[in-house]
């Protein structure tokens, strides 16, 4: 075997070191577990969500498995991971991380959640501190990992990074030793990623919605079988021709573009006001303000240019028909129409009800994107990391009316205006579905302190009404 590739060894030594999170990485990552959980009970209204979960096999019975949040199934640890990581990142309003590649870091709480409740029933139980702390170290691999590397200029998707975070630490759950994170993490670099194409029009479809659930339950699968011993390939990224990089990222080096602690958590983004793609959230928010100023003047528009970053003009601005909701809900001109025109956003206007309504179509015919270089600085900045969005709206008398937004309501600099909001949202979404005493037992269970003691099963079963 060749040597250990130093990538693979810095991520098992962060993952199998004596790690405190930082108070403020614990706090936010309370609120990335009740914001996913919300998000994950949403979720159950979509059929079409609903209809991938549960066992392969109808009828199929796992009595010592792991309990899915939400649905009271209990399956192997593996279709569980899919199955809650599928609930939570569904409605695409799940927390989000943006640099160089793009990530959705709560895409591991399903991993996290199915071995941890799956050890719990199985007499070696796992608290909600140690959930937490899995979290932070989770959410910081994927994190760091996409400061510097852009897997997505070579037509890669983001979820690679799901399954190399999620083994290396579902790994450590199953008391993996660092051989064995190692072992994990190289066999998820050696199963590479699937190409981005259904996240891009015209391909653009419902799989964006199941790829990070694919991810988690590959991760704890090559968790699973590392455990049993299965020899890892320490050579994966840098064996030349065959490895990673010469193989499928075209020659470039995968790098960690700073030392792991708890960066990513500490400055991770929240989905709070709207169902949006992340880049698309503050052109939301600017198309709420001048709502107002636009009830019964849309048919004086004579232009609209939406200011934005590159990254936002490279991923989601779209021309042309939009056929289904994943191809809606990835539009920066969609989402902005939609706001402009009710003062709001949800998630049932994706669906074909409202895709169909001619108005949104005129007004994306007269919208033109353009790059901010001065916005696009910002966004990889390490010290502002802002995702801007500007609209200028042009009237056939020749007035005009902008609005900006630079900072959404998610970004670590307005944690404190969103805090109250993140908690209204996972009421919301939980409403349908728990009672409220249930409810606010689930909030305070999550984020009181006083009881990070409890096992992780405890609080999967109050996920389930």
């Amino acid at each position: 075997m060749s040597p250990v590739d130093p990538l693979l060894r810095q991520i098992a030594d962060y993952a199998c070191s004596d790690f405190t999170p930082s108070p403020e990485a614990l706090a936010t990552a309370r609120l990335c577990l009740l914001d996913s959980l919300g998000c994950a009970l949403a979720a159950l209204d979509q059929p079409a969500c609903t209809r991938l979960l549960g066992p392969i096999l109808p009828g199929t019975r796992t009595p010592r498995g792991a309990r899915v949040i939400g649905t009271g199934e209990t399956l192997d640890p593996v279709k569980a991971a899919f199955d809650a990581t599928t609930l939570i990142r569904w409605l695409d309003y799940n927390d989000t991380w943006l640099a160089a590649e793009w990530a959705h870091p709560s895409d591991n709480i399903g991993a996290l959640l199915a071995v941890a409740d799956w050890r719990c029933r199985n007499g070696n139980p796992v608290t909600l501190a140690q959930l937490l702390a899995a979290m932070v170290q989770a959410y910081e691999i994927q994190g760091v990992l996409a400061l510097g590397n852009a897997f997505n200029r070579v037509g890669l998707d983001h979820v690679l990074l799901v399954k190399v975070a999620s083994s290396a630490i579902a790994t450590r759950l199953l008391g993996g030793s660092h051989t064995d994170v190692v072992n994990a993490v190289s066999h998820a670099w050696l199963d590479g990623t699937p190409l981005r194409v259904y996240r891009h029009a015209p391909n653009a479809g419902p799989r964006k919605s199941w790829a990070a659930g694919d991810a988690a339950s590959r991760a704890v699968w090559l968790a699973l079988l590392t455990r049993k011993g299965e020899l890892g390939y320490p050579g994966v990224l840098t064996t030349p021709t065959w490895g990673f990089q010469d193989a499928a990222f075209r020659g470039q080096t995968v790098t960690l573009a700073q030392p792991l602690a708890s960066y990513v958590m500490e400055h991770v983004l929240f989905k709070v006001a709207y169902p949006a793609e992340f880049h698309g959230q503050t052109a939301v928010e600017a198309a709420t303000h001048l709502h107002p100023q636009l009830v019964g003047r849309f048919d004086a528009i004579a232009g609209i240019e939406i200011t934005t970053t590159e990254a936002a003009l490279r991923i989601i601005a779209r021309d042309g028909p939009l056929t289904n909701p994943a191809a809606r809900d990835h539009c920066l001109q969609y989402m902005t129409a939609i706001a402009l025109l009710r003062g709001d956003l949800t998630v049932a206007d994706y669906d074909d009800a409202t895709g169909c309504d001619p108005r949104i179509d005129r007004l994306r015919d007269k919208m033109h994107v353009v790059e901010s270089p001065q916005w696009s600085r910002d966004y990889l900045d390490p010290e502002r990391r802002s995702i801007a969005n500007g609209i200028r709206i042009r009237f056939t008398d020749g007035s005009t009316i902008a609005d900006a937004v630079e900072l959404p309501l998610g970004h670590r600099l307005r944690r404190d205006e969103a805090y109250p909001h993140l908690i209204a949202k996972f009421d919301e979404n939980a409403t349908p579905h728990l009672e409220p005493e249930r409810r606010r037992t689930l909030t305070a269970r999550i984020l009181d302190p006083g009881f990070d003691h409890m096992p992780v099963s405890e609080l999967v079963d109050l996920t389930i009404g």
